[in-house]
């Protein structure tokens, strides 16, 4: 972040030094997203983030909240009861049917079960009763009664915009169990309400009457001369002058849309379309934009996403005009700037999350990508779509307005009442925010608040943190489980040998887990002091450490041992499965023991808790390590026994994901690059097209980071600079590939473009 205030600094504090759940809240313009995104690339904790549309999981980088949780899409009562029949059109669920009927894959449980933090974004839309869901399940997979299943969890959204969609069937039923429609009125809320915070400074707007307007309006207080005021920019026969960059904002799609489809019928130019780019899993629901953009040349756009090169050519929400197009170029010209910029594809993810074996991080996974130019028609956008975005100047069209938040969403897209004309007056009936979400306000935790939650809130997690790592038991229960499982078997004859490997390793474990319970017995007591001696807790852990962990890993040596064998052995697919979910809890529980020892050391030592000064080389190679170590001794024990066996393998080695992170997008393409796979190997690698893989090249060129003459032969190189001698400097790529052969592609033109770049910038 470029810039973080002290209220956004304990936010940071609080998701990293404490479990405390928080609801982080701040009018337009105060940079919740930047936020988010700061959080994300910097904490330790293994971290997820939901939404509840595709399209809001798709701007937040994360998921929805019912492919993670995998919800049906139906309401939910929060009780123990069969769900009733109430109509075709309206389903729903209960904690009795869904633990009936739940199914969740593998990597999804291992994700919950890791999972520390989880960031719901735009949590103005979220229902209660989904909440409720979403507790549940978290609970139930990852066997823990507290709230959210012992997640912290951090809220994102502003209440005061766009409230939540439940059909009036729906609420007929849910408000027997809800007071009300907004996350907040979920039993999980009402029982462990997260710390309210607000972000309060404003970064979109300045002028502080307009300021107190929008306050106003967010808070149902809207004066007559605050409606005066707006209303002064009233202008219905307004015609926006050319090459102004006036956008209108109007409250329906169909409005929206014949605005768009007229201005560009218009133009006299030819038309052209542009087609994304889609490869692997990319659901048509959670498109960013539509697939196919139609432009002429004078169109008026909109950038969608912020420009991600060191240039900062474009933000979300700036407007432009078609300058010059042809089939692989797009011109766009800014004219108060009396700047024209190429407009360059960009990469959305769909992704999905799992759970590294080796490290227990939690990672993204790509699954498919969306690759497109990031503009779209702009003479007219719906105010529901321009949430998110900034504009300097705007139409609004806002008379049928008709839900709360519509109007003060709509407003706070500008930066100044200057840049608004109002096509009708404002008038303010039925569009007051709701009584609800003014009341739920009243629970802003003031600063002095926040400093003395923090201080209270670390104090309790560092407490829980250091117990909880050497609190076995939620793993002293699967290996029981394992044990009640087989005994319960008809044909316990065949099962001897298993149920005799799992009473012993039970029995071990449960004297491993004697051992630390009376070990935290001594840290409950140091914990009880008001001012806890962090170095006799430090003497305490590092003493552990070097008691337990030689156990545990001979104890995780034995179970891999086990593993080996079964996976060798007909009809043990079952049984190998339970091995390998205690290998899982096992291996997070050895790694704990590494972090509790880094995380006292950074209390003690007054340093930052992060990734880096928590994870250590020797817990990232701890897996692969003592795997590797239980097969030679499994191969040198078991030899005779091993020729005996048929290989079953029911194991499969783990494939390697993509793990997606704060790179840009041409950095991981390079990394590729060094490590000798091809330009196809590469765009498979990372799910997109070979042609967006060359437009990568074409950018590393004009870096200098790769020689043209690695990627073309001289040959082509000469004839592509002899065609490129006609023209003048800057002409559109369009032209010059009329006048050429047809076997030179766009790709070989753009990086010979690039090679040019790169050598004005060496003079």
């Amino acid at each position: 972040m470029t810039e973080i205030s002290p209220i956004a600094q304990n936010v940071v504090n609080f998701v990293n030094q404490t479990q405390k759940s928080i609801f982080l809240t701040g009018k337009a313009g105060t940079g919740k997203t930047t936020l988010l995104n700061h959080i994300v690339a910097s904490t330790y904790k293994s971290t997820v983030v939901v939404a509840p549309t595709g399209i809001a999981a798709l701007n937040a980088k994360g998921v929805t909240i019912h492919s993670l949780f995998q919800l049906p899409f139906a309401g939910f009562i929060p009780e123990e009861i069969d769900p009733e029949h109430f109509s075709e059109s309206v389903r729903f669920e209960t904690k009795l049917s869904l633990t009936r009927h739940f199914r969740m894959s593998t990597v999804k449980k291992n994700v919950i079960q890791e999972l520390q933090l989880l960031i719901i974004d735009e949590v103005s839309m979220l229902r209660p009763d989904v909440l409720d869901a979403m507790d549940y399940m978290l609970q139930r997979v990852r066997r823990n009664r507290q709230s959210f299943g012992g997640v912290q969890v951090l809220f994102i959204g502003d209440l005061m915009q766009l409230p939540p969609v439940i059909k009036n069937e729906e609420w007929a039923v849910l408000k027997k169990y809800y007071s009300g429609k907004f996350f907040f009125h979920a039993h999980a809320i009402l029982k462990d309400p997260p710390l309210y915070v607000e972000l309060d400074k404003i970064f979109r707007q300045q002028d502080p009457v307009f300021i107190n307007i929008l306050n106003n309006l967010r808070n149902n207080q809207i004066t007559q001369e605050d409606q005066l005021k707006l209303n002064e920019y009233l202008n219905p026969d307004f015609v926006a002058p050319a090459d102004a960059g006036f956008i209108t904002l109007t409250t329906h799609n169909h409005k929206a849309d014949e605005i768009n489809k007229k201005a560009l019928e218009e133009l006299k130019s030819q038309a052209l379309k542009y087609y994304a780019d889609i490869t692997g899993e990319f659901p048509e629901r959670i498109y960013p934009l539509e697939e196919k953009l139609e432009l002429k040349k004078g169109a008026q756009v909109m950038f969608v996403k912020n420009d991600l090169s060191m240039e900062k050519n474009y933000f979300n929400g700036k407007m432009g005009y078609v300058f010059s197009i042809s089939e692989n170029e797009i011109h766009v010209r800014f004219p108060q700037e009396n700047r024209t910029i190429e407009v360059e594809k960009y990469e959305w993810k769909n992704i999905r999350y799992s759970v590294n074996e080796n490290t227990k991080e939690i990672e993204e996974e790509t699954l498919g990508t969306f690759v497109h130019y990031p503009i779209k028609l702009a003479w007219a956008i719906t105010v529901h779509k321009s949430q998110g975005l900034t504009f300097d100047k705007a139409i609004l069209d806002v008379s049928q307005v008709f839900v709360p938040g519509q109007l003060y969403v709509a407003l706070s897209r500008l930066r100044s009442l200057e840049g608004m004309v109002l096509t009708e007056p404002i008038r303010l009936n039925g569009i007051q925010s709701s009584h609800d979400v003014i009341q739920y306000a009243n629970n802003k935790a003031g600063d002095a608040q926040i400093e003395e939650a923090l201080v209270q809130e670390k104090l309790v997690y560092v407490k829980d943190y250091v117990i909880k790592s050497f609190n076995w038991t939620n793993f002293e229960q699967v290996a029981r489980n394992l044990v009640v499982g087989y005994q319960d078997e008809l044909d316990k004859t065949s099962k001897t040998k298993e149920i005799e490997w799992a009473k012993k390793f039970l029995a071990k474990q449960m004297e491993l887990s004697a051992l630390a319970s009376k070990f935290t017995q001594q840290l409950h007591f140091a914990f009880q002091n008001q001012v806890v001696d962090f170095e006799y807790v430090k003497q305490r852990v590092d003493a552990a450490k070097s008691y337990f962990l030689p156990l545990l890993e001979e104890h995780h040596m034995v179970l891999l041992l086990q593993i080996q064998l079964v996976k060798r052995t007909k009809r043990s697919k079952t049984y190998f499965e339970e091995l390998m979910e205690m290998d899982s809890y096992l291996t997070s529980l050895i790694l704990q023991i590494f972090k509790v020892e880094r995380f006292v050391d950074c209390i003690f030592l007054k340093i930052e808790i992060n990734k880096e000064n928590l994870v250590t080389e020797k817990q990232k190679d701890y897996k692969r390590q003592i795997l590797d170590n239980a097969l030679v001794k499994f191969t040198e024990e078991s030899q005779e026994l091993i020729k005996e066996m048929d290989d079953v393998s029911y194991y499969e080695a783990p494939k390697k994901k993509k793990k997606l992170n704060q790179k840009p997008t041409t950095e991981e393409t390079f990394e590729l690059w060094q490590k000798k796979m091809t330009i196809a190997e590469i765009a498979k690698a990372r799910v997109l097209s070979v042609g967006t893989i060359y437009t990568h090249f074409a950018k590393l060129v004009e870096e200098k980071r790769i020689d043209i003459a690695v990627l073309m032969s001289q040959d082509r190189i000469l004839e592509i600079a002899t065609a490129f001698e006609s023209f003048e400097p800057n002409t559109p790529l369009g032209e010059i590939k009329a006048f050429l052969d047809d076997s030179i592609t766009w790709e070989e033109l753009r990086i010979y473009k690039a090679s040019l770049v790169a050598k004005n910038y060496m003079k």
